[in-house]
This record gives structure tokens, C-alpha cells and sequence, in this order.
């Protein structure tokens, strides 16, 4: 019977433990911190949590939860982070996965070792002792939202700045930003919640932007936005869905110039959506102001693109994060620029055995996706699929980058994205293809 390793007990990584406890397949689960959730724990002692105090989720309940596992129907449509992790609690408890995990261990490296298995060296946090255990696989599941991108060349000034700077990944609360002059930089979920918190308390908000976003309601005419993927719109061709869901949001919030917001020069279906019931209202009340990108940093003030400038003591930059594996050499896995070469998103061609759960930016939730990558990776660990030759699968990486390109606004941001529903049929078509390959292979 074969072993596994799974890195990570985030929401991909309970995932990936839930469904190989139920194929009866030997695992160990390591976890740098003291508790399940990852980036859902507020404060996590392992200290890569992005979570703020007032984080909710962007996808309603039924959308995010586990298949094999969902919220109470009392659950609200878009709970908060401690609703979260007390989710994660319950679905380890449940399903008797926590003995399983080794918590405020640390994953220091993944080496390929003989006979195709793996040499994991893991070390515990508290007591610093270190040990090696080899595995016939591994499943990394640890996240992609906890290591920040900062802006790549840096602003011109940035080491003139007398005020402070700081990412997103960092924000927690807003009270240390009363009475300070702001600039949030970004346009993604969280530039428009931390730019919206900090308006709140801020002498003076600034929100720029390098380009144009479609913003989301989290409702849409008394229903979560993002029911419509169920809904027969979600069932046409992509340009009739861009066109509908343009419409909508054409009648439910009118034009985004009227709010002082650039026009999107993108389609929106095109880029990862921007959800925030909140942002248009504070911008139309002017506790927001937006500007285009900045253009230069002064001791006190910054200088944006169209001319203006703006006194500021305070940076957040919400500029995303960068994917990485500390424990894992480039010349197995090289994450330069988020663009990774793994055949359907989860293996990894010419390395056989090294798996990637929950390593995507999906249209909708992760977790009930990697729930369905795991299942996939089982069917691998238990021969009931075979993947298929090394250059198939390069060619459906390529077929994939080429896809991206076609839909979406260039950006690292959208390296990894997906649709979720689509996905997760893409994902159903392989376990097909998988096992008709594993009936065909010769007895070994």
C-alpha cells in the first residue's frame, strides 16, 4: 500500500486528507501551524494567514463548501473568517482526520529519493527537531495567498518615502491608519476592502490603479452573485455570458466612470472578479478617492500618472502574492512569474508522484476543486487511472497558457485561473480518459 505526504492543512490540504482516509490510503499531514485552516485562521500561529479581522468570503456558502461535507443551512450566505475555520474544525472532527496531522511541523524539503519515492524532511517547531520519512508521493497543498508581491521594479522614491509601507498581507485591523493620510494600491478584493475599512478612520483614502475592474455586487436582485453559475446563463456560449452579466451589472450599479473609477478596457469574464457591495457607495460619498498609478515616490507625497499629487504617510499595497515552495528545488518546480507547467493543474510531467492540490484561482471557490483534484490523485495512487504520455501532457499545459491568453487580461494573476464548473468536468473527462489508459496498460 502505497504512502502519501500532504503538505499543508489549509482547505485544500483537510481536503486532499478527507478523501484519501476514505480510499483507505496510509498518509501523514504536516502543518506548520497549531491549528486546520490556513489563510481562514485569523492571527494563524504559523504566520503566513492573510486573513483581517473583518475577512468574509467572496463566494456564497453553497458555492464554497465541501461536497462530501456542506455548511448547516443555517450558515449566512457569506459567513466571516471565524465561521470558516469552525467549518474546517467540524469537517477534520468529523471525519477523524485530525490525529492524522502533524501540527507546528515544518516541511524544510522534498527530495526525489529511489525507486521513484520521495524523501520528505520534516521538522517540528517546537522542539526544532528534524527528521527524514520517504513517501511514494507527496501533495502540496500549501497555498498561494501567503507570500507578497511587492511591485517588481519598485516605484521610483520607494526608498525616499519617509512613511511607512506595507502589503496587504499584512493589514489586519484599521485603527492604526486613524487620522493618516492613505494609499491603497490595487484593485483586487482586498485593495477594495482594506481601501473601504481604512476610509472609515483615514484623514484621506486614496485608491490607485494601474487599470480598470469590473466591480461585483455580492447580490444581484436578492440572490448571491455568484448563484448565476447555476443558472441558464451560465450554460451559453462565453461571449453571451460576458454580454449578460455585463447587462446586469449595467442595471444594478450603472456605469463605474460615474463613480470615478476607470472603464475596464477588458471584458467581465476576462480577469478575476472584483466583489465589494461597499466600495462604490464610499466612493460616491467621497471617502475614496481613486487615482491612476503612481508614477513616483517623494519623502511625503506621491506623484501619480495623470499629474497630481498626493500628501500620503501611509502605502498598503495590494499587489498580490507570488507562488512558492520553499521545500521543493526550481529544477523540480521553478514558480517564476505564478507560471507553472502542471497537466491539469495538480501533476507535475516527468516527476511521478509530486502532486499540486488547491494550486488555482478559480471562478468561484477552491476547496469543493480540490476535493475533486484529490479524488483524481487517488485514482492515480490506487491505479485506477494512468496518466498519459510526458509530452501529452506538456502539450495540454501549452493548450492551457494558450487558452489564458486568449481570455484574459495578462497579468500573474491569472497564471492559475479557472472556471469552476468547467473545471471541474475537465477533471471528470481525465479520471475517464485515466481509467480507460489503466485498463489498456500491460500487467506490470
Amino acid at each position: 500500500m502505497r504512502k502519501v505526504c500532504v503538505i499543508g492543512a489549509g482547505s485544500s490540504g483537510i481536503a486532499a486528507c478527507q478523501v484519501l482516509a476514505e480510499r483507505g490510503i496510509p498518509y501523514d499531514c504536516y502543518e506548520l501551524g497549531s491549528e486546520v485552516g490556513g489563510n481562514w485562521r485569523y492571527l494563524n500561529d504559523n504566520g503566513l494567514s492573510s486573513a483581517y479581522r473583518s475577512l468574509h468570503i467572496n463566494t456564497s456558502r453553497q458555492v464554497m463548501e465541501y461536497a462530501s461535507y456542506p455548511m448547516p443551512p443555517s450558515s449566512p450566505d457569506y459567513p466571516g473568517h471565524a465561521h470558516i475555520a469552525r467549518y474546517f474544525d467540524a469537517f477534520v472532527d468529523h471525519f477523524e482526520l485530525r490525529a492524522s496531522i502533524a501540527f507546528r511541523t515544518e516541511v524544510v524539503d522534498v527530495s526525489p529519493a529511489t525507486s521513484g519515492r520521495w524523501t520528505v524532511t520534516h521538522r517540528h517547531r517546537n522542539t526544532n527537531r528534524q527528521a527524514e520519512t520517504t513517501y511514494d508521493a507527496v501533495l502540496v497543498a500549501n497555498g498561494h495567498h501567503w507570500k507578497p508581491r511587492w511591485p517588481q521594479p519598485a516605484l521610483p522614491g520607494t526608498t525616499d518615502f519617509a512613511g511607512t509601507q506595507t502589503h496587504a498581507h499584512d493589514y489586519r485591523t484599521p485603527e492604526p491608519y486613524t487620522g493618516r493620510r492613505v494609499m491603497v494600491l490595487g484593485i483586487g478584493n482586498s485593495a477594495c476592502d482594506i481601501a473601504v475599512e481604512t476610509s472609515r478612520v483615514a484623514q484621506r483614502t486614496i485608491l490607485a490603479t494601474r487599470r480598470g475592474a469590473h466591480i461585483l455586487p455580492k447580490y444581484l436582485f436578492g440572490t448571491p452573485t455568484d448563484h448565476l453559475t447555476n443558472s441558464w446563463l451560465a450554460k451559453t456560449p462565453l461571449a453571451l455570458q460576458d454580454r449578460g452579466l455585463q447587462l446586469l451589472l449595467r442595471l444594478s450599479r450603472g456605469r463605474l466612470t460615474d463613480y470615478g473609477l476607470p472603464a475596464p478596457a477588458h471584458r467581465v469574464l476576462a480577469a478575476h472578479p472584483t466583489i465589494s457591495d461597499d466600495l462604490l457607495s464610499r466612493l460616491g460619498h467621497g471617502d475614496i478617492v481613486v487615482k491612476p498609478a503612481p508614477q513616483r515616490l517623494e519623502a511625503k507625497r506621491v506623484l501619480f500618472e495623470d499629474g497630481s499629487a498626493e500628501d500620503i504617510d501611509t502605502i498598503i499595497y495590494s499587489t498580490g502574492y507570488d507562488i512558492s515552495f520553499p521545500f521543493l528545488t526550481t529544477e523540480l518546480i521553478d514558480p517564476a512569474d505564478n507560471n507553472l507547467g502542471l497537466f491539469h493543474r495538480v501533476v507535475a510531467p516527468g516527476h511521478p508522484g509530486l502532486y499540486f492540490i488547491g494550486l488555482i484561482q478559480p471562478l468561484g471557490a477552491i476547496m469543493p476543486l480540490a476535493e475533486a483534484q484529490a479524488h483524481w490523485v487517488a485514482d492515480l495512487l490506487q491505479d485506477r487511472c494512468a496518466l498519459p504520455a510526458r509530452q501529452d501532457m506538456i502539450a495540454e499545459v501549452d493548450a492551457y497558457r494558450a487558452r489564458l491568453k486568449r481570455r484574459y487580461v495578462a497579468s500573474t494573476r491569472h497564471t492559475i485561473q479557472v472556471d469552476a464548473r468547467a473545471y471541474l468536468r475537465e477533471l471528470a473527462k481525465e479520471r475517464r480518459r485515466g481509467a480507460v489508459r489503466a485498463r489498456r496498460r500491460p500487467p506490470q
